[in-house]
């Protein structure tokens, strides 16, 4: 399968076998760099960064520009028509007009795929509000292995802000499906988002474990651990996995240890940025003096703040800098293949982790909408190009999963479109988890957020809803 003029908005835009082909390409350009300066020539990359960044554009540009291709800007909102309230996929068409392909970093979740469904080029997320950050992820497994590392089986412990981290929500992902185990310590009230969770314990092979119960010898010797995602390394092997077990599942250590600085652009108030400081947990050489790190791999997507000591740069173990300068290859590499200027061969995929769920699609216009606030679809409601749309993955409860930023809804009534038959006296809204919403086909699925909606739309209610 061909990734030319593909479109990388989430890691799951990529399957297991494209990210081997891609390092290998990554490694092939670091290796000879002069003999892919006319790869792109002619080609030209729109840079659209409206939220601040130093590694991701660089890279970027670094990296189309050593491919011999030129790069358009726009880095400030501001400075742009989006802020004459021109809308995004308006934006997009003009600017799939002026390039061959679009690398886009916006606050709005969502954004990057608005922009993929209308610039008629390829486009590339550089990092959507706290939704994903997929070539940073890229970056992230191609430093673990240059380092002679492999994902599936790696014991790997996600650090900080795990809440707004758009890095660790594409990371937990793509190491879900390389089949690594999976350590939480998020600050105090900046755990992993709900959504995310559901997720990663309902589409995977793998078990999510809440710690709360796991033996107090691990917390000492480790650290305070919010949850682990076990994959299994043997058929039935989690059904017979008791929680002390986990603890030995760990005996070897921590392979890697991924720090994220707070996201103090994503808080609210002042004075709960400065409660969220003070709890936030610090990696230092005393946390990491134990032999469980005696090879732990130090990682950071970067800028660094206050999280990760300076005191670690000098560190064997410390890989940050290293992930930074490999952005360059990686991107080179994915510009290439995205551009046609380059021919992958895919590996055959024999034990692949990666979700295969077709799960139906909800778009209807009766006003139910993302209950993500910065979602994109809440953004530019005005705009009749995005309106909402969501996957149902379950019915037992229904659940709604926004296409553009993964949040998850529960409405509380539906009807059927089927049953009314465009009959007035039979058009007719029922409970959310009643019997009757599980005998409703998803194509003529109707939900309401509230009665009040249902009755706006001139639907009464069955006889099993109470007044």
């Amino acid at each position: 399968m061909s990734l030319t003029n593909r479109s990388l908005v989430t890691i799951d835009d990529l399957s297991d076998g494209e990210i081997e082909a891609l390092f290998s390409l990554a490694d092939e350009m670091a290796e000879s760099p002069a003999d892919q300066a006319g790869l792109c020539q002619g080609k030209i990359m729109a840079s659209l960064f409206f939220e601040p960044s130093t590694r991701t554009r660089l890279s970027f540009e670094a990296g189309m520009l050593r491919l011999g291709g030129r790069v358009i800007t726009a880095v400030d909102i501001g400075a742009s028509s989006l802020a004459k309230g021109e809308s995004i996929a308006d934006m997009a068409r003009v600017v799939g007009s002026y390039a061959d392909i679009i690398v886009i970093r916006h606050p709005w979740e969502g954004a990057a795929r608005v922009v993929a469904d209308y610039a008629g080029v390829p486009v590339i997320n550089a990092g959507d509000g706290s939704h994903e950050h997929p070539t940073q992820t890229l970056c992230d497994l191609y430093t673990i292995r240059k380092e002679g590392r492999a994902i599936k089986g790696l014991r790997i412990a996600l650090w900080g802000d795990l809440k707004h981290g758009r890095t660790v929500h594409s990371l937990i992902y793509a190491l879900a499906r390389f089949g690594a185990t999976i350590l939480f310590r998020p600050g105090p009230g900046l755990e992993m988002p709900k959504h995310v969770l559901t997720r990663l314990s309902t589409e995977y092979k793998g078990e999510l474990k809440t710690c709360r119960n796991l033996n107090q010898e691990l917390d000492r010797k480790l650290f305070p651990v919010d949850a682990i995602y076990v994959t299994p390394s043997s058929p039935h092997q989690l059904a017979m996995l008791p929680d002390i077990s986990v603890g030995v599942e760990l005996k070897a250590g921590i392979d890697a240890l991924y720090v994220t600085r707070l996201q103090k652009e994503r808080q609210a108030p002042t004075a709960e940025v400065q409660e969220l400081e003070k709890g936030y947990p610090v990696v230092d050489k005393k946390l990491l003096k134990g032999k469980e790190f005696a090879k732990t791999l130090v990682m950071h997507p970067l800028p660094r703040v206050d999280e990760l000591t300076h005191e670690m740069d000098a560190d064997p173990r410390s890989m940050y800098f290293k992930q930074a300068a490999y952005g360059v290859p990686i991107r080179m590499a994915l510009l290439a293949v995205l551009l046609g200027a380059k021919e992958v061969t895919i590996p055959k995929e024999e034990d692949s982790f990666i979700p295969k769920i077709d799960h139906p699609v909800y778009k209807r216009d009766s006003g139910v909408k993302c209950p993500n606030t910065n979602c994109v679809s809440n953004q530019e409601t005005e705009v009749r190009y995005i309106k909402p749309e969501f996957r149902i993955v379950s019915r037992q409860p229904l659940t709604l999963r926004c296409i553009y930023c993964d949040h998850e809804m529960h409405p509380q009534y539906v009807a059927s479109s089927e049953w009314h038959q465009r009959k007035l006296e039979n058009k007719k809204y029922h409970s959310a988890d009643s019997h009757f919403a599980h005998k409703i086909k998803p194509e003529n699925l109707i939900v309401f957020a509230s009665e009040d909606e249902a009755r706006a739309q001139q639907f009464k209610p069955s006889s099993h809803i109470r007044p």
